[in-house]
């Protein structure tokens, strides 16, 4: 499913299919929905959620369980190593918002334009 095709205020779900081999050769096994379900949780949440989600997934899973679950996911191996470093941290980001305060693009008058 493409973003263009979706309705209004669902703009970021993107559904992955896993490409694992359990997946590829029985679609409709057990295994296969726990990879769809997970996949499903993942698209609903924001970006720092999921990152923290899949990390904690990730940790669950033991050893290589980053490997899997990018496989899984579609999610780089980098992103879900960040979501276990973020469960690991103090540092809060405050409610409301999905980044700590001074991430993204800087404000127009910092660069120098009016």
């Amino acid at each position: 499913m493409l973003n263009r095709d979706l309705p209004p205020g669902m703009a970021n779900r993107i559904d992955h299919e896993c490409t694992c081999e359990s997946c590829v050769t029985d679609a409709s096994g057990r295994v296969a929905k726990n990879h769809a379900r997970i996949n499903s949780v993942l698209s609903d949440l924001n970006e720092r959620e999921a990152r923290r989600v899949a990390g904690l997934i990730a940790d669950s899973l033991g050893r290589g369980g980053v490997v899997e679950l990018s496989r899984v996911t579609g999610m780089s191996r980098t992103t879900i190593a960040r979501g276990q470093r973020e469960l690991d941290e103090t540092d809060e980001v405050p409610l409301g918002r999905a980044r700590k305060p001074g991430g993204g693009r800087p404000t127009l008058e910092k660069k120098g334009r009016t």
